[in-house]
This record gives C-alpha cells, sequence and structure tokens, in this order.
C-alpha cells in the first residue's frame, strides 16, 4: 500500500515524523483528508482535530491554526500548536470555553478575539472528548 509522510512542525519542535496511509485535517473553512496521490495543495489550517491513520493505529492531535501543503507524498503542517489528543484535559477545556464566552466584546476587535478564544476552545474540548 502507498503511503503519505506526515510531518507537524511547531515553533518549538518537529511534533511528528511519520508514514501515513490516510491523514485528515482541520482547514479553516472545514475538513479535508489526504491519502496518497493527493493533488498538491496548500492551505490554511484551523483550529480542530488531526488525525492520522497509519499501520500501527490512529495518532489523534489537537492543532491550531497555521499552514498545510501537500506535495510529492508528504503532508506537510506548520502549526502554532499541536498537542497529542490524549494530553489535553477535558475540565481545563470547558473552563476556557466558559472564560472566553465571558470575554468583554464591545468593540469589533475584541469581539473578533473573544470569538476565535471561544472557537479554539470549543475545538480543544471536541477533540478532548473524542480521546476518551
Amino acid at each position: 500500500m502507498a503511503h503519505v509522510q506526515c510531518i507537524v512542525v511547531t515553533p518549538e519542535r518537529t511534533v511528528l515524523d511519520r508514514e501515513a496511509d490516510f491523514v485528515a485535517l482541520p482547514l479553516y473553512d472545514g475538513e479535508i483528508g489526504i491519502a496518497p496521490g493527493h493533488s498538491p495543495l496548500i492551505g490554511r489550517l484551523g483550529c480542530g482535530e488531526l488525525r492520522v491513520l497509519h499501520e500501527e493505529g490512529l495518532d489523534r492531535f489537537y492543532v491550531e491554526g497555521g499552514f498545510v501543503q501537500v506535495i510529492g507524498g508528504v503532508v506537510s503542517l506548520l502549526t502554532g500548536r499541536a498537542v497529542p489528543a490524549e494530553r489535553l484535559d477535558e475540565a481545563v477545556a470547558q473552563e476556557q470555553l466558559d472564560a472566553a464566552r465571558g470575554r468583554p466584546a464591545h468593540t469589533p476587535d475584541l469581539m473578533a478575539m473573544r470569538d476565535r478564544a471561544v472557537t479554539q476552545a470549543r475545538a480543544q474540548l471536541r477533540v478532548a472528548r473524542r480521546a476518551k
């Protein structure tokens, strides 16, 4: 079976570099699946779950924005944050969501900041719940 190479890089380190049978990742406007032979692509990542299916099983990560490039059988993600799903705490994610919802939003800039914080917290909570 053909594989793709999945590489996930944050500013601090390379989080993942492995062969995969299939990669599903969040774009800013939806989710996309990448299989071997996928056409070249550059996209903007959203907040959500990265799933990497390989011979040994499935790896799940929470990723928070950035960019993805697919070219020549390599899926490269450059993201500000990538956390293995099993390391997320559902209670902490719920607290972050509650705090984000309570942020002031009486100007357009504050509203945009609050909406981004809510989106990130919701995505993190979803990934934490799926990892159980």
